[in-house]
Formats: structure tokens, sequence, C-alpha cells
């Protein structure tokens, strides 16, 4: 029996799955991060709040629908953070997936996300084999990478008379390729690397870790962790009194772990970053306006910039392409345009998904200097992202011929 074409319609409708019902009237983006644990302050509810401010800023709409912002906490577990993703992109429409700070979570959701032709965005994650062996068509890196801030502050630091290194590792896959880029850093520019210890994300103590490093003979202790596990092992330093004749490398030391740290045990500690809010009036603005909505009333950091700033380019990309549902193509999109946003300025995004911009070498102020809570840092040098992030032809991405 032939059916009608509105018989069809309808039988068709029945088999309609659930996210693809609705995905017909939204584009719905999710942030994915550590909301409970050492990184929460560093991404977080941050991270949340920039996603839906730039949502805000670009009208609420792109192609027609309503974008919505979702948000989940990975506790930075791999089985946790891809069950998530994988319901999102399965069950709730999700299109795209922004932050993801952990390495090891990032290349996982990364992999899922071609897997399912959606989008991931990395901004809290760190390691360079996202745009490397491990990039695909689906995945923009937007904001850092181990390489760039590794080896950035590792030639800076010799240069300025640091040559004897030993690092505090954080003994998962992020850590290991910070100490690796640093390390390779250090060497070339005429360093030594006398030593390396290991630890578990969200050590306590450090005391062991920090004895061997003041054994070593190095005259730079090298932090290659990040969050809540630098602060603890740079504090902890401080106060066993390394920093009189040592020099601390942060080599991920974020601006919201300072006031923790203190200026007073933190001062000339020097930091690669892309975004500081005291750059210009349009990274004050969106920091005064991050401020107000966050609960902490803390000042908005590179990772969080980067979710807003990638938000944005992702909704212009979404635009161009008229839709949302193939993310192959609305990446496609987002490196045929420049980009273009008040937080990192005019850039690029590479074939191999690497965006491109500036990388400022920051140094922590003296409490003198400080004429505010978040008057923390100043801008004593800049690299051209050309220079900063590891050139497209050493990474080994397929994508790169």
């Amino acid at each position: 029996m032939n059916m009608s074409f509105l018989q069809k319609l309808c039988v068709a409708a029945l088999f309609l799955s659930p996210a693809s019902a609705l995905a017909q009237g939204t584009v719905k983006i999710g942030v994915l991060n550590d909301q409970s644990g050492p990184f929460a302050s560093y991404q977080g509810v941050g991270s949340v709040i920039a996603a839906r401010m730039a949502v805000e800023d670009y009208g609420g709409k792109a192609a027609g629908k309503t974008v919505e912002v979702v948000a989940a906490d990975h506790q930075n577990k791999t089985d946790t953070g891809i069950g998530i993703a994988r319901r999102w992109y399965e069950n709730e429409a999700v299109d795209a997936i922004f932050d993801v700070p952990n390495s090891s979570i990032a290349l996982a959701v990364a992999a899922m996300s071609a897997e399912k032709n959606k989008v991931f965005i990395g901004s809290g994650a760190g390691t360079a084999l996202l745009t490397g062996e491990k990039c695909t068509p689906n995945t923009v890196h937007w904001t850092y990478d181990t390489y760039a801030y590794g080896r950035g502050l590792g030639k800076a630091i010799v240069q300025q008379g640091g040559k004897k290194w030993f690092f505090i590792t954080a003994d998962y896959a992020f850590g290991h390729d910070l100490e690796k880029q640093a390390s390779e850093a250090v060497k070339a520019s005429g360093g030594q690397v006398l030593g390396a210890v290991r630890h578990p994300l969200g050590t306590a103590d450090y005391a062991s870790f920090l004895l061997q490093a003041q054994a070593s003979g190095a005259d730079v202790i090298g932090i290659a962790n990040a969050g809540d596990d630098t602060i603890t092992s740079m504090k902890q330093a401080a106060e066993f009194g390394l920093t009189q004749n040592h020099k601390l490398a942060g080599l991920i030391l974020g601006m919201n772990g300072l006031p923790s740290l203190t200026l007073k045990f933190a001062q000339g500690a020097q930091i690669m970053n892309p975004f500081y809010w005291d750059l210009n009036d349009g990274t004050r603005a969106f920091a005064k306006r991050f401020a107000e909505r966050i609960p902490s009333k803390a000042y908005p950091n590179d990772m969080q910039a980067g979710v807003y700033a990638s938000v944005i380019h992702y909704l212009k990309a979404v635009d161009k392409v008229g839709g949302a549902t193939d993310g192959k193509a609305v990446v496609a999109a987002m490196k045929e345009m420049p980009t273009d946003d008040p937080l990192f300025g005019k850039g690029y995004i590479r074939k191999d998904g690497r965006k491109i911009h500036p990388l400022y070498l920051l140094q922590v102020k003296t409490p003198e200097e400080s004429k505010s809570t978040w008057d923390m840092l100043k801008v004593v040098g800049t690299l051209k992202g050309e220079d900063a992030f590891r050139p497209e032809s050493e990474g080994n991405c397929p994508l790169v011929k």
C-alpha cells in the first residue's frame, strides 16, 4: 500500500530520536570541567558564566535558533567525563563541548566529538597532543598548550640566568607533557635538567618532593602541575625557605591562585599567558562584568576568557554554516574566518586546530606595587603567536600535509 506524504512524515516523526527532536529548535553547548576539585576556581563556574556572557553578547541566537548553555562536573575522572560527553551527544542534543581541563579527559572527549561529528573546543585543556598526533577535524585548541607555556617560560628563565632545573610534576598526561616541553626548552637554551619527581593529583604534602629538589643542586624548581596543586606546592616551597636560594617557575601559575599564595610568597614569579584582565579597555570591561556575576567576585583568568572568546567565534561559524549539526563543517568555518574579539584581539585558527594569538610574559608584582586585590601582574614581555606555539609542521597532525 502506498503511503501519502503526510503519512510518511508522521512515521518519520515516530522514529525521530529525542536528541534529534530537541536539536530542531536550539543550538546547545556544554561546558565540561572540574566544578569541585583542584581546578574548580580556575575554570569551574567561571567558565560557565563566561560561556553564558558570550551567548548573551552574541544576541542569544545562532542560525536562527536559541542558544542554550549546559554544564557538568567531570570530577577529574576520565570515565565520568566521557560518560557525560556521550550522554550529552547521544541523548541531550549537545552540539559542542567547551573548556575541559584535565588532558586525559580532553583527549577522550576530542575523540568522541570526532566520532559523533560534534565540536570540541578546549580552553582549560593543556596537552599539545590535541593539535599534534591526536588532532581531529572537529577540534579547536583555543587558549594555551603545554608547548607554548613550557617552552616559552623555560627559555625566558634560562635567558635570565636560571640554568639548573629540577621539576616537581603532576603524574598524568598534562604534567608529563608540560615537563617535557619545558625540559627541551631549557636544554636548547643552554641549561641543564638535574632531575624530576612525580606526584599524584591533589597532593597535600610536598615535603619529600621539595627536599629532593633542594638536594639536587638546582637553582630553578619547575612546578609542572596546575590549579590548587601549583599553589600548594609553591606555598610549601616558600615556607621551607626554598625561595631564598631558588627561583620557582610555576609553569601554569594561574592568577586565581595568587590571593591564597599571597604576593609576599609569589612576588617576582613569572608566567606565560595570552590574557590578563588589565591589558586594555576591552579586557577591563569584561573583567568588571564577570566579577559582578561570579559569587567569589574573582576576576577572570585566561582559560575563562578563552571560553568566552571561543564561544563567540563558534557562534559566528554556526551562523556561517547555517546550523550546528555538522561539527566538521562548523570547525572548518571557524578555521576559514579570522578571529576577532575584545579579549584576545585578532588571530586565526590553523589547519591543525591551534588558535594563534600573542602570549605575554607576566611577572607577579610586589605587595608594594599592587594597588588592589586583583592588581597582581605586570607585562614584562610579549611573544608573537607564531613564535609561541609549536610550528604546525612539527606537530605530526594528520590534517597537515
